[in-house]
């Protein structure tokens, strides 16, 4: 039922420290253990659920990819922040593949905004995801084809311009065929896009704990830019460029003060946000969250 870890699943060290311990504060209130890896500077949730029961951990309508709920002052603003990322990341797709449309691929689509907002850019778009009411919306609400993981292996080879992670590989158990099929499903030219949580950030230092973006146990890896570049290397992938996401510092912080039950959580919050936020303009790889821009290399 439980996945216990003896060496890291990336690079192999056997020496993994302690390194926190974090509370589930969204489902069980449970408590679970981090253990760190000092050579490709991993965190790895130990004792996590497997495939088969991790799902109970997602059950909840504050869960907002899944549930898309607008109750309370974050979520509301999680909304507005989320309709202005929906054009970002429209244009920086035109911007960096030169394309006005092309075949996308999202993986972990969530409720579908996102596929959504590329199809009315005359884009083709597959999706794959996980929770069966996100996709059960995502399908009656905009019509979009979005399958459940098992599916993945049906997807013919080389066929997307652009393959998408958002906030995604964190929460994958099997990292490794993942990244075979990411390398299988896109075109020789495409490029790759994920977009993960850094705890090597301001607030993750600061916040510790208490840091919204470890979301325990559903974040199963805690990555940093060493770690994610290594995993990428390892499986035919290059960096060509990073770039921060402006609004996780703001959004990651205010949830981190709701955790830490703070009176003065709001303006705290937008005070470490702010300097979050500033921390990841002046050094990308100590933004909060980080897009990683990638392309194949054989």
């Amino acid at each position: 039922m439980f996945i216990h870890y003896h060496q890291c699943p990336i690079c192999g060290n056997q020496d993994l420290l302690p390194f926190l311990t974090c509370k589930d504060y969204t489902v069980s209130k449970e408590d679970f253990a981090i253990i760190y890896c000092q050579q490709c500077q991993t965190g790895i949730t130990q004792n996590i659920p497997n495939q088969a029961t991790i799902s109970k951990y997602y059950q909840s309508e504050s869960y907002i990819s899944h549930s898309d709920t607008k109750k309370g002052l974050v979520n509301q603003l999680y909304h507005l922040a989320r309709r202005f990322m929906l054009q970002s990341k429209y244009q920086l797709i035109k911007k960096l593949t030169h394309l006005d449309r092309g075949k996308i691929l999202d993986i972990g689509s969530g409720t579908g905004y996102f596929l959504q907002t590329m199809q009315k850019k005359q884009w083709e778009v597959v999706g794959i995801e996980a929770d069966e009411k996100a996709r059960q919306f995502s399908q009656e609400q905009f019509g979009l084809p979005i399958f459940s993981p098992e599916e993945i292996k049906n997807i013919s080879d080389k066929q997307f311009d652009v393959i998408t992670l958002w906030h995604v590989l964190e929460h994958l158990h099997d990292l490794h065929s993942t990244w075979e099929h990411l390398k299988r499903l896109l075109k020789n030219e495409g490029l790759l896009l994920i977009a993960v949580p850094n705890h090597q950030s301001y607030d993750a230092k600061h916040y510790q704990q208490h840091w919204a973006a470890y979301d325990v146990p559903r974040h199963l890896w805690h990555f940093s830019p060493k770690s994610l570049k290594l995993l990428a290397n390892q499986h035919g992938f290059q960096i060509i460029e990073r770039k921060m996401m402006p609004f996780d510092p703001f959004y990651i912080a205010l949830i981190s003060e709701k955790y830490k039950a703070n009176s003065l959580g709001f303006i705290k919050g937008l005070w470490h946000g702010s300097i979050a936020f500033l921390a990841g303009l002046l050094d990308v790889k100590r933004s909060s969250s980080v897009i990683y821009i990638l392309k194949r290399i054989n």
